[in-house]
């Protein structure tokens, strides 16, 4: 357990670390921006020169603000779902929601062929891509609510929601199977994740219902705090464990939702991030994991989007890939040296 100070010190140099990220991955790209320039631009002052004024505003900056808000959504519903579920492998899209979010992609560009040919280039673009991946998503979510209702056993809701997936990964298979190369390229393209080409209106958006879920988790604290140590216990609190579960179950479903319809399905992050916090901080707290879980969720985002781009290239990988080769090994040596610290 570490004490107030320490916690304290480590939350300053966490701030100070991702406002450094955050600058730096404006900084790097196939054309190097000076940290003077980024920081004249973030002030509201003219860059020195206008292309990279425009690339700063357009697309860098943009492009910033979805990594943090990808990496600190993705991270809290990985959070609240391992503490609801008392299960360190679960994740954000545990319920299913990604597997909803990707039918609804899949019947968009693997079903093109089945659609009329003049609503055709409305649902192949982005807005149409967006649009399908919430109604996906949110009719996974409605059945979940729903299922919630009549259902007292919390394990028994992850089994659905892990079934939920797998129907919906059968009939995605299936439509892979019927579809042209083309089509499939595509969808394959939009499984990988991609933080790059959301405009300002869609970050404005993305940004509300990621707030809006964060507003809920941090009304969640004391509830989680409670179910630590099991359902009865929380109970004997005086803990309505029925509305509380609900209140997770909607904040998981708004974040994981609205990341994967914006940014795609984005691996690992909501597992791994929790986990991070936990060992670094020495507490089960949720007054302090939440905070302390944003900040490492933002700033790991921020790096695996600073690797994404190949040095000396235009070349981009999938965020997918990077988030899942950086930080696989991270985990696994923390948990080494936490086990060698207890033993």
């Amino acid at each position: 357990m570490r004490s107030y100070y320490t916690h304290t010190l480590l939350f300053i140099t966490l701030s100070l670390g991702l406002f450094g990220l955050f600058v730096g991955n404006i900084c790097y790209g196939s054309i190097a921006i000076p940290a003077k320039e980024v920081l004249k631009s973030l002030l509201g002052q003219t860059a020195s020169k206008d292309t990279w004024e425009y690339i700063i505003l357009h697309y860098r900056l943009p492009k910033a603000i979805t990594a943090v808000l990808v990496g600190m959504g993705l991270s809290m519903s990985g959070l609240l779902m391992q503490t609801l579920f008392r299960n360190p492998m679960a994740g954000p899209y545990v319920l299913g929601l990604s597997s909803g979010a990707s039918l609804g992609v899949a019947f968009v560009i693997l079903g093109a062929g089945f659609m009329p040919s003049f609503l055709i280039p409305l649902l192949l673009s982005n807005y149409g891509i967006v649009l399908a991946s919430t109604i996906g998503s949110s009719s996974v979510l409605l059945l979940v609510l729903i299922v919630s209702q009549r259902l007292r056993d919390t394990m028994a809701i992850l089994i659905i929601g892990l079934m939920f997936g797998s129907l919906t990964s059968a009939i995605v298979g299936t439509l892979t199977y019927f579809s042209s190369a083309e089509q499939l390229q595509k969808f394959t393209f939009w499984s990988l994740g991609n933080l790059g080409n959301l405009s300002w209106e869609s970050v404005s958006i993305l940004s509300l219902c990621v707030g809006i879920g964060l507003v809920l988790s941090a009304f969640s604290i004391k509830p989680l705090n409670a179910l630590l140590l099991g359902e009865n216990y929380a109970k004997s609190m005086g803990l309505n464990y029925n509305k509380a579960r609900m209140i997770i179950i909607f904040a998981t479903s708004i974040l994981a939702g609205s990341i994967t319809a914006f940014a795609g399905p984005i691996a690992f992050v909501g597992l791994a991030v929790p986990h991070i916090a936990k060992l670094t901080f020495q507490t089960s707290n949720h007054r302090v994991l939440y905070w302390s879980t944003l900040l490492f969720g933002a700033g790991i985002m921020l790096v695996c989007d600073i690797f994404t781009q190949v040095p000396g290239t235009e070349v981009s990988l999938p965020i997918n890939a990077v988030t899942s080769i950086l930080g696989a090994p991270v985990v696994i040596w923390l948990l080494v040296r936490k086990q060698k610290m207890m033993g």
